[in-house]
């Protein structure tokens, strides 16, 4: 009821096992704090937020254009809503470094499990976009220290961004990850890798954990979780796949209701109002309710 009884503390110590488990962990992108109802219940590991989600919940494309306000906000309300770790991307930091040790400091303040910096320019674009910019090393490895040393909580995870790949290739990548992870970074994600055998490489060359991107419509093709297990990726995140699936589904309605004139056609395909009241947890609020307002007062007429 209401929100989670997990600490932050307690959520980011998960995190950090997760990392380390032989299977690979993966956390669906949520769009919404119910949404994080759904992949709790199906057994994910944890849940991801992501920097282009928000933007397009806000009718805006990801080329950023949102604040840290927004993000944190945002971040907040979905990352209290479960028991599982949640990572948010945190885009460049917004800012350089002295911005980017607040945002982190802002996150953690947030309930947030970890963050994601990236190495491109500011303000950035979409991974999958063609047309990157990236930084040069020293300002990269120059965010990702400001973040490690302003964390508050060691166990707040640091994850480096690179989307270098895509703009000077897969070995660039390479180097640049490793600096990322001298510099201090937990974890690595590099964007937009071709095909598992990058991801091979990469992972080879790192002693820290790395990160695959599966989403849809991307450089990337759609790599099961036992493939990207077997090259050494150690999480996987879906980042816009329920978004995507949920405002098609919205789309579909909508054309049922202004062709056919009433929504009949689609009411099989829509989650029940019994099924809704359980993730919200009707019933946990009513007895709530019973148990604090059940009583008499003393002196009152009648007592």
């Amino acid at each position: 009821m209401l929100y989670s009884k997990v600490t932050p503390a307690d959520k980011r110590v998960a995190f950090r096992k997760a990392l380390t488990d032989p299977q690979v962990a993966q956390f669906p992108g949520a769009f919404t704090p119910l949404s994080t109802k759904l992949i709790q219940e199906q057994g994910f590991e944890g849940v991801y937020i992501s920097g282009g989600v928000l933007a397009n919940e806000l009718g805006l494309p990801d080329i950023g254009l949102t604040t840290l306000t927004e993000v944190a906000t945002r971040a907040a309300q979905i990352a209290r809503s479960t028991d599982l770790p949640a990572l948010v991307d945190a885009d460049t930091g917004f800012g350089e470094p002295m911005n980017v040790a607040r945002t982190v400091q802002e996150l953690e303040d947030a309930g947030l499990a970890g963050c994601h910096i990236e190495d491109q320019f500011n303000p950035k674009r979409c991974g999958h976009l063609d047309g990157k910019n990236v930084v040069d090393t020293a300002t990269a490895t120059k965010r990702i220290k400001a973040a490690v040393e302003s964390r508050r909580d060691d166990n707040f995870v640091i994850m480096a961004r690179t989307d270098i790949r895509g703009v000077d290739g897969l070995d660039a990548a390479i180097d640049r990850a490793k600096a990322l992870a001298d510099a201090g970074a937990d974890v690595i994600f590099p964007e937009a890798m071709a095909d598992l055998s990058e991801f091979e490489r990469m992972a080879e060359a790192l002693d820290v954990p790395i990160l695959a991107n599966m989403t849809e419509f991307g450089k990337s093709d759609l790599f099961s979780k036992q493939e990207l297990q077997d090259a050494g990726v150690s999480m996987i995140i879906y980042p816009v796949s329920l978004q995507r699936q949920a405002l098609g589904a919205i789309e579909r309605l909508l054309t049922a209701i202004r062709e056919d004139g009433t929504q009949q056609a689609e009411v099989e395909n829509m989650l029940t109002r019994k099924r809704l009241y359980e993730l919200v947890d009707y019933n946990g609020y009513n007895q709530f309710d019973s148990g604090v307002f059940n009583f008499e007062v003393p002196g009152t007429p009648g007592n």
